[in-house]
């Protein structure tokens, strides 16, 4: 892209109350961005508003500057770093089934990405995972074991760098990605020179070297909170399916879901403790129509074309303890069996179990450093089943 033609599709992004659903009117009636701002006034008044038209013929506050930093920040690394215009053969072919296609993606990952078919061609071996932010121990393990699963399947993961859900499952996929294919995308909120949250730089680096983050926001855009909601429709836009690990009721991902299932995509969903509030906005979504899932094969058994078999599956009810993983007191423990999978509190299970509270925290702390356990928020514990 030379730097004239940038600087067209910047100025149109960047133009104050000209928004995407304008700028798409503007190119398919002129063309390129560079003819748009070339048109006369009564020309723009044709397709734009009388506001929209006046702010197309001032340049946009800090373009220059906005200019200069992008054609910086492309040049800094050719090899890694592209800007996908709605016209670019790089630009998903999926997303431009959606209602709202980004006018531009900023892109920052492996060069095997720019000749991926899974980004340029269409979704058929993308999979969103998506759920919490704040989940259970439990959630996040069958966050990073689904991951590592669907990408040793040949399977691509999508999901959006946050804490919890999204960073477990980028992290198995990079686990279990194979070499020909693309480990996971991550779409964030920022602008691609900052990473938030803060404590996953080292997994955006990973990412980077390995798969693809994706934005639609400009350089230098802070991670707002409304720019998060948006972006999880480019997330299921790319992807053929979308997994929700865990969610409340008024979680984003139930935003993702609800959208994949307006592009007519799959959703599947992993039950959880009909006490546990992160498992309500899966339940709604199964009470919905999504797929109940219990392990990756639920999935891979709705597609079986688009993927390569796998040896083992990830589930959630019936699980393999790896060697070493039974401690002192076994997984057979009448305690284990007290505590089962649900979140408990202390005195709870002092009346499950009848033991005194000394023994009771000492065989709790047992179990928790064997890895039998995890201590959640509020005193609870819970079981984990590990895969």
């Amino acid at each position: 892209m030379e730097r004239d033609e940038l600087a067209a599709w910047l100025r149109l992004q960047c133009t104050p109350g000209v928004g995407d659903v304008t700028a798409r009117r503007l190119l398919a009636t002129f063309g390129l961005p560079q003819h748009i701002f070339s048109q006369s006034t009564a020309a723009l008044r044709a397709v734009a508003s009388a506001a929209q038209c006046e702010a197309l013929q001032r340049e946009p506050p800090q373009w220059a500057e906005s200019v200069e930093a992008t054609w910086r920040w492309l040049h800094a690394d050719t090899a890694h770093r592209r800007l996908l215009t709605l016209g670019d053969p790089a630009y998903p072919a999926c997303l431009l089934h959606m209602e709202d296609p980004p006018l531009l993606l900023y892109a920052m990952g492996s060069p095997t990405a720019w000749g991926y078919t899974g980004l340029a061609q269409g979704s058929a071996r993308n999979i969103a995972i998506v759920g919490s932010r704040n989940p259970t121990a439990q959630g996040t393990i069958n966050a990073r074991q689904f991951g590592r699963a669907l990408a040793q399947a040949g399977f691509t993961v999508v999901s959006g760098l946050a804490l919890g859900v999204d960073g477990a499952a980028h992290e198995g996929a990079l686990e279990g990605a194979k070499t020909e294919t693309l480990a996971t995308i991550a779409v964030v909120g920022t602008g691609l020179d900052r990473v938030y949250p803060r404590q996953h730089r080292d997994l955006a680096h990973r990412i980077a070297q390995h798969g693809l983050i994706l934005s639609e926001y400009p350089l230098g855009t802070p991670p707002l909170a409304s720019n998060f909601p948006k972006r999880n429709r480019i997330i299921a836009g790319l992807s053929q399916g979308t997994l929700v690990v865990e969610a409340a009721l008024q979680s984003g991902s139930l935003i993702t879901a609800r959208l994949a299932l307006e592009q007519g995509k799959d959703v599947f969903a992993i039950p959880g403790s009909i006490h546990a509030a992160q498992s309500r906005g899966c339940h709604s979504l199964i009470k919905q129509g999504a797929k109940l899932v219990e392990s990756a094969q639920d999935i891979l058994e709705e597609w079986p074309a688009a993927c390569t078999p796998i040896s083992a599956v990830t589930s959630v009810a019936s699980c393999t303890p790896p060697p070493g993983f039974a401690g002192q007191i076994g997984l057979e423990s009448p305690l284990l069996d007290a505590i089962g999978f649900n979140p408990l509190g202390l005195d709870a299970l002092l009346a499950r179990t009848g033991l005194d509270t000394p023994t009771l925290q000492a065989r709790l702390m047992e179990l928790e450093l064997e890895g039998h356990i995890a201590r959640l928020p509020g005193g609870l514990f819970q079981r984990l089943a590990r895969c």
